[in-house]
């Protein structure tokens, strides 16, 4: 029996979410609807793509065929290899999902479409840049397409709903911070999940000689190179500090819903400064207890902006 689009999106956002669902909570409720199908639609192509079960090519043109929203493929084998109960609802319940897209506007539709089919183009990407049985490192140039791929091209999407259901919405710079915001939250991901990634034969990182990096001790060699990276990180999340500010001071909970991605990107940031990053030991994590300390902080200082740049400011000099 199919479920009612806003009895099933609830749910779902909580349980397959994790902590972005605090930020989709927040949003403001004009464009709460969109952002939140948007993203469960965009994390049912990760749960294919994710599907090493699935020989890779057949996850591809799985992919091909969601990518336009035109029709669902058949996904019930790939639903019933998840060890996730909320991923394989996500995918069992993709039509309904798609349902809620019929009480968007036109415009909105086309631009959840497009988001998606640049998502998906990244992810497709991803599976066929690494080959299997091969330790292979992308080219800077290829990481920072994909950056934008799989979550700049967000920062993207976040900003034209923004500007069509928000009042008094800046125009300038808020379309390239938006990208940049979502390209250096997806680069400290990368950076912080790199031995992870090392081991199932995926370097993002440019790097000559990938497979030395399996090796923790030999991190010294490329501790310049991955410091640069931070760098190109933290400076991503101070374009979308920018972005933060920008947003008209109306839209309270718009604020909230960039400052906590960006202010434990920082934290992350700073914590990786200090540790061994080849080290699958180390892994670094801000923890819950942390992340509901700056959710806090962040609503004792929400009417303050001079207060906010402070916080901000001083997480960065943790750097």
């Amino acid at each position: 029996m199919s479920v009612a689009p806003k009895e099933l999106i609830g749910p779902l956002l909580r349980d397959v979410s994790r902590s972005f669902y605090l930020t989709l909570r927040v949003l403001p409720p004009a464009i709460r609807s969109q952002i939140s199908v948007a993203y469960l639609l965009a994390r049912a192509s990760d749960t294919i793509a994710d599907t090493d079960a699935v020989p890779r090519a057949k996850r591809v043109m799985l992919l091909q065929q969601y990518k336009s929203l035109t029709r669902v493929p058949d996904l019930g084998p790939v639903a019933g290899l998840q060890a996730s109960p909320a991923e394989r609802q996500l995918l069992e319940q993709l039509a309904d999902v798609l349902g809620a897209l019929d009480g968007f506007a036109e415009t909105d539709c086309r631009r959840i479409q497009e988001l998606l089919a640049i998502i998906v183009r990244g992810q497709i990407f991803d599976l066929q840049r690494f080959p299997e049985g091969q330790l292979t490192a992308l080219t800077a140039d290829e990481l920072d397409q994909y950056t934008y791929m799989v979550a700049g091209c967000v920062g993207e999407f976040w900003t034209q709903i923004c500007a069509a259901h928000l009042p008094d919405w800046p125009q300038t710079g808020m379309a390239e911070w938006g990208v940049r915001l979502g390209k250096g939250l997806q680069l400290v991901n990368i950076l912080r999940d790199l031995p992870k990634d090392l081991r199932i034969e995926r370097c993002y990182l440019p790097v000559a000689e990938p497979e030395r990096l399996l090796e923790p001790a030999s991190y010294p060699s490329i501790r310049d190179l991955y410091q640069h990276w931070l760098d190109v990180a933290l400076g991503h999340l101070d374009a979308g500090w920018e972005y933060t500010r920008h947003i008209p001071k109306s839209q309270r909970r718009l604020r909230l819903a960039c400052v906590w991605p960006i202010w434990i990107g920082v934290q992350t940031i700073a914590r990786l400064r200090t540790a061994n990053p080849l080290d699958p030991a180390q892994r670094i994590k801000i923890t819950r207890r942390e992340v509901y300390r700056i959710i806090g902080r962040s609503l004792l200082l929400s009417g303050s902006e001079a207060g906010l740049t402070r916080a901000y400011q001083r997480l960065r000099a943790c750097k």
